[in-house]
């Protein structure tokens, strides 16, 4: 993909916000990530994409500005949300412990490495429990120097997966004691990746664990970079997949009509499973039982998407594009 001179140094947040039946809160949120408290839009800066899940009670908010400016458009709009969000009230069948659950940074191109990413994570991670007093975060991934501990492993260490995390039994990376306020948040930086969640038509909660332990990476015979939760969903289970980005080329035994999405950071080539294979695998497990799938939803982009979008929209100057992309792209 050709590279502009607005698009040379991007870099992704996905903001994982723990709000999203009240969207003009979440709204508001994005809006700080644009604009400081006189108006003033941050430079180089868009908002691609919001996605709201009320079951889950929890939005994403696809930011995408210069590696020069990400801090501090994440920074404004974590003030935000940890002054309008109280998770002593938080309801939500998605587990998360923090009012902003998770801050990771993504490359999005060969002009930014993966540390560069880390550098800034580490740096907002400071500067959020400094900015807002009472808040805490633990590091994952490239941010986790020097043992660069996954998203997973990490939320398993923080008890993320527990329905009743002990809080006051976990120690924060960053910043104080964890306030039940605030809770906890997760911030740092990998190689990008992907959400796509499949729907199965059930109410078996066990059908969707089984499946999703057949699809994880960590099972023989699973798919590369995929971590999976299969979680109640709107009278259906749904198949949550968080899709890694995986160094070197796609598998040949793994081949599906749709090619793997494929890149590079530093001259090391980089892929992710299609959202179609995931799919295919789900429908197939599923189909077994007797089970159809109802369909798949894609949370933001892959990472040439989200790249190419971020340069059309900072070429037209369009800070707000969840707004504009029905009329631009649909």
């Amino acid at each position: 993909m050709a590279s502009s001179s607005l698009g040379r140094r991007l870099v992704a947040c996905l903001l994982n916000v723990s709000e999203a039946r009240r969207k003009e809160l979440v709204e508001a949120v994005a809006m700080a990530a644009l604009y400081n408290s006189e108006g003033v839009r941050w430079e180089e800066t868009t908002v691609l994409n919001i996605f709201n899940d009320h079951d889950y009670n929890r939005s994403v908010i696809t930011i995408v500005a210069s590696v020069d400016s990400i801090r501090e458009a994440i920074l404004s709009a974590c003030e935000k949300a940890f002054g309008l969000i109280d998770m002593r009230a938080h309801t939500g069948i998605h587990p998360c412990m923090g009012a902003i659950d998770l801050i990771p940074i993504y490359p999005l191109g060969e002009e930014v490495s993966v540390e560069d990413c880390a550098e800034e994570a580490r740096a907002v991670a400071r500067g959020l429990t400094e900015r807002v007093q009472g808040t805490s975060a633990f590091l994952f991934g490239w941010a986790d120097s020097p043992l660069q501990r996954g998203l997973a492993r990490r939320r398993k260490e923080m008890g993320w997966f527990r329905k009743s995390p002990h809080l006051q039994a976990i120690r924060p990376d960053v910043g104080a004691q964890i306030q039940k306020r605030f809770g906890l948040t997760g911030i740092g930086a990998s190689p990008y990746v992907m959400n796509c969640n499949v729907t199965i038509d059930t109410q078996d909660i066990a059908l969707g664990c089984s499946i999703g332990a057949a699809i994880r990476e960590s099972t023989p015979g699973g798919l590369p970079g995929v971590q999976v939760l299969a979680l109640p969903h709107e009278g259906t289970v749904e198949i949550a997949c968080n899709v890694e980005s995986v160094k070197g080329n796609p598998p040949g035994h793994l081949t599906v009509a749709e090619p793997w999405p494929a890149f590079s950071i530093g001259g090391q080539p980089y892929c992710h499973v299609p959202g179609s294979l995931i799919t295919a695998r789900v429908a197939e497990l599923a189909g077994r039982q007797g089970v159809s799938i109802k369909g798949t939803a894609l949370v933001g982009f892959t990472p040439l998407k989200c790249r190419s979008l971020a340069e059309f929209a900072l070429s037209q100057g369009i800070g707000e594009f969840w707004k504009e992309q029905s009329r631009i792209y649909m």
